[in-house]
């Protein structure tokens, strides 16, 4: 058995306690909802821009290349729907030089204009004990770089080569992310994530030797997938290592970006914090050290977005993969939204 392969089953069998983990409560089951999807999509110009200004004529919204009607649609700015950001150091990911670039591209972003943010915003840090986040949201930025300044975050050598701390790892990541997931669908409105890290500890390209170990990982796909959909939330991932990350490691996820129709093609790359960030509607930014600049961009999808609702075509199975394509009539512009659904999910047993 290969190193690699010895990774991985110690990766499965922490990823089956994923729903009993000690002091974790299971998630809730999916909550029902109408038979429209409904979608919060983005439109730039190919220079990043927002593009606001479209109407329900311009858009054609495609679920596995067939042409569906659009049952409603709206602009939506902050003051239809509330918007609340958290905004994550990862310093279960990142060695502790990054960190502390982290925490300063942060700091910049939190104190600019004065301190005044535009939206409610938390700050949280992932450790080795899990996320750390207070319950209230604020837009005063020069208490939040307090709190943040005050927060101890102790000194954890962590090398990204080391395939055993990899899978330790990537469960700390993987249960931070649901707790996120729980924690934001308590809350109104819509919901922005920034992940700053490198990414989670994922080998490229391995692939899974069990049915039971393609049927869970497949399983919490289509459960994340549905609840980040339902719950109106966005995530981001910001990198910052910048032009230092060597362009193979930077793009690997992109080989991953195909939804997932069935258990059988699943890899443990698309568990990627990079895959559910591009298939939530949000983005991957890398190749850029200015943390701060990478946050902006991230928040300029809350300045204004559409929200799209269509009828959906009639599915065969539970979990039945469609994949998701909307166009606009006008040339130029990039169109972001959830890559796809699942159509009659069946919510995760806890086990």
């Amino acid at each position: 058995m290969t190193v690699q392969r010895i990774v991985f089953t110690l990766f499965i069998a922490l990823l089956l306690c994923l729903h009993t983990a000690p002091g974790q409560q299971p998630l809730p089951a999916v909550p029902p909802t109408s038979h429209d999807i409904r979608l919060d999509v983005f439109v730039d110009t190919k220079s990043g821009q927002p593009v606001t200004k479209l109407t329900r004529q311009n858009f054609t919204v495609l679920d596995n290349k067939n042409p569906r009607p659009i049952t409603s649609f709206k602009v939506m700015t902050p003051a239809d729907e509330p918007v609340s950001v958290i905004v994550l150091v990862d310093a279960v990911n990142s060695p502790f030089q990054l960190v502390t670039r982290s925490r300063d591209g942060i700091d910049k972003f939190l104190k600019a204009n004065e301190g005044q943010l535009a939206y409610p915003t938390a700050v949280a840090v992932l450790t080795d004990q899990g996320i750390e986040m207070g319950n209230s949201f604020f837009t005063d930025g020069n208490a939040l770089s307090d709190a943040l300044d005050h927060h101890a975050i102790g000194l954890r050598q962590i090398t990204r080569n080391s395939q055993w701390s990899g899978s330790e790892r990537l469960r700390i990541s993987l249960n931070a992310f649901q707790e996120l997931i729980r924690f934001a669908s308590s809350l109104p409105g819509r919901k922005i994530v920034i992940w700053v890290s490198p990414g989670w500890p994922i080998i490229p390209g391995l692939g899974v030797d069990s049915l039971r170990e393609e049927q869970e990982i497949f399983d919490e796909i289509v459960d994340v997938s549905t609840r980040l959909r339902q719950i109106d939330l966005t995530l981001y991932n910001v990198n910052p290592i910048g032009v230092a990350e060597s362009l193979d490691r930077a793009d690997y996820y992109e080989a991953f970006l195909k939804g997932i129709s069935k258990p059988n093609q699943v890899k443990i790359a698309n568990l990627g914090l990079q895959v559910f960030a591009v298939h939530s509607g949000g983005l991957a930014l890398e190749s850029n050290s200015d943390v701060t600049a990478m946050i902006q961009t991230c928040l300029a999808d809350a300045q204004s977005w559409y929200r799209i609702a269509f009828d959906p075509l009639a599915a065969d199975k539970p979990n039945e993969y469609h994949h998701i394509e909307i166009k606009v009539d006008q040339p130029g512009f990039v169109v972001r939204t959830s890559d796809g659904y699942y159509a009659n999910p069946v919510a995760v047993t806890p086990r």
